[in-house]
This record gives C-alpha cells, structure tokens and sequence, in this order.
C-alpha cells in the first residue's frame, strides 16, 4: 500500500533548508525509497511549509528513515525550523493516479515473455471479471490468472494503451493488441498469423489500488476472421 509522510514546520531559513535537503538527496543518491516529494508554502504564512513525502510503502519509508544520512540530514533540518517539526504517517486509501498507473502496469505485464508473476501487488483477491466472451464471469485472482495464461499460452503479443482516463475508483483504458498466433486457441491449432484488435476495458479498483472488476469490450469476431475461423465456415 502506498504510504505518505508529511512533515509540518515552521523557518525563517528556508533556503538553507532547501540546500540542505539538495544535499540529503545527492548523499543518499540510489538508497533513498521516496519516489515523489513535494513542499508547499502556506499563502497567509511565509514560514510556514509543508513538505509531502510518497513511498511505496511503510516498510520502504522506514528502510529511508533508517539511513545514516537522513538521520543527519534530520538533526540539521530541526535545527533550522522555528519550532519542532510535526510529522503525520498515512496511508493511502485513495489515489486516482496510483489507480491508472496500475491498470497501465497490468496490461503491459501482459504481455511480458517469461512466466506471469503472481499479480498480487496488481488484482485483488476476490477480483471479478466480465468477458462477453465467457458464458460465466471469472471469479478470484487465480482463475484470472488462468485465463490470462490461456491467452499467453496461445499468443505472443502486446497491448498498447491509447487513452487511460481514471475518474473515481474507475479506469477507462482504450487499448490496441497485436499478438502472433503461436498455440492452441479454443481449439484453434496455432496458425502462426499476425492478428490485432482494439478494445475498451473499465476497471474498477479498491482502496489500496488493487483492481477489484473488469468490464471488457473488444472485436473478438474480428480476431477470429484473421484466425481464418470464418473461411473454414464458409467452405
């Protein structure tokens, strides 16, 4: 889960501050586990600032805590502010970015060559999926898995994102696919054939960013056309 610091305090010696955090960055350079940080000034207090810290997660920010560097760089910091500085811990139980990032991820590990990892860190549990394809909706992450290795199994290919547009806890993802037939599919013997197709997928996602529903739409008579299914109906 992602997890941010914020860190409330009050100098009349901000740029020394900021020098001074310059040099904790260049000194803890490919050890620090922030990946985003951001200060802000208070419009009706000059002095006072308010600095947002995101990480991965709580284990990453207190692996960054326990640096020797920081814990320098911490005692300096105090000394420059007006008043102790006051820290808040929370963790994010809501980001719309963290929601279409992680669809992006999701689709790109797709199509990744090699074994699909687990997707623990991506799909929910007790997540559930709605094919038009399928008779019956796919229920938990393993049996999505399955379906998706099913897919692997019978395709090389990739997804690319055109549009991603994340408004609540939904992702609308417009995407193109373009994969060689390399296996069986439904029963298909591998044609070896170059097929693609476009489609829409909206997905919902949990607090914690995991994705939890997917609804998909895509133009599976047309990957069957290029499969050569429709030619053998016709004769």
């Amino acid at each position: 889960m992602t997890f941010v610091q914020l860190i409330d305090c009050k100098t009349s010696r901000f740029e020394e501050m900021n020098r001074l955090m310059d040099s904790w960055i260049e000194q803890t350079r490919g050890k620090r586990t922030a990946t985003h940080n951001l200060i802000g000034k208070d419009r009706s207090d000059g002095s006072h600032f308010i600095e947002i810290v995101e990480f991965p997660s709580y284990e990453e920010a207190m692996r960054n805590s326990n640096l020797p560097e920081t814990d320098k760089i911490f005692r300096e910091m105090v000394a420059l502010c007006d008043e102790m500085p006051v820290f808040t811990d929370l963790d994010v139980v809501r980001d719309e970015q963290l929601y279409a990032t992680n669809v992006r991820r999701l689709l790109e590990t797709l199509g990744t060559q090699g074994e699909l990892p687990p997707l623990d860190d991506l799909i929910a549990e007790h997540y559930h999926d709605h094919d038009p394809a399928n008779e019956q909706d796919t229920l938990g992450r393993d049996n999505i898995r399955r379906e998706m290795d099913m897919w692997r199994g019978a395709f090389d290919f990739a997804f690319t994102v055109e549009d991603l547009i994340a408004e609540g806890d939904r992702v609308c993802a417009r995407w193109f696919w373009k994969g060689t037939h390399k296996g069986d599919f439904l029963g298909i013997a591998a044609t070896g054939r170059e097929c693609s197709m476009s489609g829409t997928t909206v997905f919902r996602c949990g607090g914690d960013g995991k994705i939890v529903e997917g609804w998909w739409e895509y133009d599976r008579l047309g990957l069957m056309t290029q499969l050569g299914v429709l030619d053998q109906l016709e004769l």
